[in-house]
């Protein structure tokens, strides 16, 4: 059953992880699990912390955007004994080259708010989405799903 924009949203910012995929010019689609903060005004907020070892300079993920803004954010809910308990939501993303300052630190603070590992804001940097579209399922009626 596929959900209203209002659900989808409801549950996508809601949700406390997902796997970002961006595209890799040789490769196709490079996907690795994140974490985020949804802004009402429709921006998403992906942090590169210093909380988890990272590689020096640009993560894959970012030098993908340089090339190719386009993004998708999968997040789903998975129940192995009950199937009815199943969806997702897509999020079609367009990254943010240059994001305002103060799209970035609101996005920290939801993140600060959100994960307590994030309490003092260790990042080195937000990458900073807007949403475009938003998509999703369910296998149960909206009003029994979680």
């Amino acid at each position: 059953m596929r959900l209203t924009d209002a659900e989808a949203l409801r549950r996508f910012t809601a949700y406390d992880h997902g796997v970002l995929a961006t595209v890799h010019a040789r490769r196709g689609v490079d996907a690795v699990p994140v974490v985020y903060a949804v802004h009402p005004d429709g921006f998403v907020g992906v942090p590169i912390d210093r909380v988890k070892p990272k590689a020096n300079g640009p993560l894959q993920r970012e030098r993908n955007l340089l090339a190719d803004p386009r993004a998708t954010l999968l997040v789903d809910h998975w129940d192995p004994g009950d199937w009815t308990r199943l969806w997702w939501v897509r999020a079609q993303l367009h990254g943010e080259t240059g994001p305002s300052t103060a799209h970035v630190e609101v996005l920290s603070r939801l993140l600060a708010h959100r994960y307590p590992q994030y309490r003092d804001q260790p990042f080195d940097r937000v990458l900073v989405f807007r949403i475009t579209d938003l998509t999703g399922w369910s296998a149960a009626a909206q009003d029994d799903a979680d």
